[in-house]
């Protein structure tokens, strides 16, 4: 069967998976961060194996791997496609009521359950490009979780059509779908040897054509003031409160540069992400972000300037200054294994696709992948406004998600 004459079942995958609560926790200590990510993880294990794919698990974890078999003699290397089940913290995942709307004409997406939430393409200009599309939204009081069911169902719709059609040429195609994503976490235990994968790609990408090869390279920083307390009556001379100096420290922060809000590009930044504290201590977290990975040193050594900078002006205040790596700029393995992207490029053009190759502002689970041994761009599943309620996605372009896929199964094998 011509993937052209493939009665695709994506968006109905999709649709059921959107409506089942996945989002993790970031104040979590538990792997996965939120048990009900399992909930979808144990509907895929017995999904796949409806499609006949046996091996099919879901481990302690939260990790679901599975196998679509080889169809060649040849040696090709064993590719994995992973995606992320789920949801971003950011906005509610409860009780998310999938829309379709059928060949989009063009017009503002007006969302029932809160008719203020509007998707357009003023603000959205990509949907000008999916014009008789059939476009998935939320009901306006939830996100969608395109990001990343989207790759999820594109993912289990290949292994669908694939073993369906033995007669499509492919090596043996590791399946791995990952919990804590969105909190950092997504790849921590992972198995890489019960993986067994050479090379990977990651269905987490936006916009038809995207092709992302570089991410940021990632760590976090946090930097506590610690003060000292005294009954507030008799305090003069004796208190030092860590809260006005983490707040003093917050405010000497760039407003116009050196932050999210104000950068583009290749440019980095150092983004707050929470405080919190009492008289006696003060922690304020960060984010440090940057292409170039040596440049998070410089990002981090003036955020420690201004710290002790601010423990000056408050005689008394003592601070700390943590920095824990999170995950590096994926193109510095990518580089060295050229053929991951060339590849993906042939597979593009098959399906009718130019690609666009793009860095991300963000990272994968390829980003880390990639420094596992697992070298690992991301690939576009039609995902776009994610974690909000504005979120989208176009039932084709999960279906020509799908098909390039397809193409790239048979690209490794021809070459191979």
């Amino acid at each position: 069967m011509s993937i052209a004459n493939y009665e695709h079942t994506v968006a109905a995958r999709f649709v059921r998976y959107a409506q089942v609560d996945t989002q993790s926790d970031p104040t979590s200590d538990t792997q996965p961060t939120t048990a009900k990510q399992k909930d979808l993880s144990r509907i895929l294990v017995e999904e796949l194996k409806q499609i006949g794919i046996s091996d099919a698990e879901l481990d302690e974890h939260g990790y679901v791997y599975a196998t679509i078999p080889a169809t060649t003699g040849k040696d090709v290397p064993v590719l994995c496609f992973c995606a992320h089940v789920d949801t971003a913290p950011d906005c509610s995942g409860t009780g998310v009521k999938p829309i379709l709307h059928l060949q989009y004409k063009g017009q503002d997406l007006v969302l029932p359950d809160d008719p203020t939430v509007v998707i357009s393409t003023k603000d959205h200009p990509y949907l000008k490009e999916r014009i008789g599309d059939d476009i998935i939204t939320a009901s306006g009081t939830t996100l969608l979780g395109a990001d990343d069911k989207a790759g999820v169902a594109i993912i289990v719709d290949l292994a669908n059509y694939l073993v369906q059609n033995p007669q499509i040429k492919h090596g043996k195609i590791r399946i791995l779908f990952t919990p804590d994503e969105e909190v950092g976490r997504g790849v921590n235990k992972v198995d890489m040897q019960k993986l067994g994968a050479q090379y990977g790609y990651t269905l987490d990408g936006g916009e038809r054509g995207h092709l992302e090869g570089e991410s940021f390279s990632a760590n976090a920083a946090t930097v506590v003031f610690h003060g000292v307390s005294a009954h507030p009556g008799y305090a003069k001379g004796k208190m030092v409160n860590a809260i006005k100096a983490a707040s003093a420290f917050v405010d000497k922060l760039p407003r116009h540069e050196w932050c999210p809000e104000a950068t583009e590009g290749r440019e980095g930044f150092v983004h707050p992400v929470s405080i919190e504290g009492v008289l006696e201590k003060a922690t304020v977290q960060f984010i440090v972000r940057d292409f170039d990975t040596a440049a998070l040193a410089t990002h981090e050594q003036r955020l420690r300037e201004l710290a002790e900078q601010t423990a000056r002006e408050f005689p008394g205040v003592q601070t700390e200054f943590i920095v824990k790596e999170q995950y590096r700029n994926m193109r510095e393995v990518l580089d060295k294994e050229p053929r991951v992207m060339a590849y993906a490029e042939e597979a593009y053009g098959r399906a009718g696709i130019t690609a666009s190759k793009l860095s991300i502002r963000g990272g994968t689970d390829g980003s880390r992948l990639s420094f596992m041994g697992l070298p690992c761009p991301n690939i576009f599943t039609g995902e776009m406004g994610i974690h909000s309620r504005q979120e989208y996605v176009s039932v084709q372009d999960m279906e020509k998600a799908v098909e390039t896929l397809v193409h790239l199964a048979q690209v490794w094998e021809e070459h191979s």
